[in-house]
């Protein structure tokens, strides 16, 4: 799968970390910044929306988006039209975020989470199918609300 990840300052180590993580598990990734923990790097709210945009436009099949509590980038990932975007802190929402809500971008917060269950969390999001059924009328009055109001 292909894969494209952003992050902030904040979330810049856990981001490398989880780099190597995707690649071991045969996933293609790419990186999108920042590219250092410095602070100020680059603006985060702009990370995660090239995050949204990658996916939506077909660049990537997922993406994830990283900072210090997910909060931000959940917020700016989710700006992007045809963006279904999900902060997740444990397995049963990144399960569900999958199979009910058929979620593209996945916002981790690397202060709120260890590696260990960072790692489990995107292993379990990867490998969720998106339900089908009775979801599918949800998705299409989420993608009905997002035209009323653009």
């Amino acid at each position: 799968m292909r894969i494209v990840i952003g992050s902030d300052h904040a979330a810049y180590q856990a981001k490398q970390t989880l780099i190597a993580f995707l690649q071991e598990l045969g996933h293609e990734v790419e990186d999108i910044g920042a590219y250092t923990d410095e602070v100020p790097a680059d603006d985060y709210l702009e990370i995660g929306a090239r995050v949204s945009y990658a996916v939506v436009t077909g660049r990537a099949e997922r993406g994830i988006a990283m900072c210090g509590s997910g909060v931000g980038m959940s917020m700016s990932t989710n700006k992007v039209p045809g963006a279904r975007a999900v902060l997740c802190h444990n397995l049963y929402t990144a399960i569900k975020s999958r199979e009910h809500n058929d979620a593209n971008v996945l916002v981790l917060g690397s202060r709120v989470t260890g590696t260990d269950l960072t790692k489990e969390i995107v292993r379990a999001w990867l490998s969720t199918e998106f339900g089908g059924g009775r979801h599918v009328p949800r998705m299409a009055l989420l993608t009905g609300i997002e035209e009323q109001y653009n």
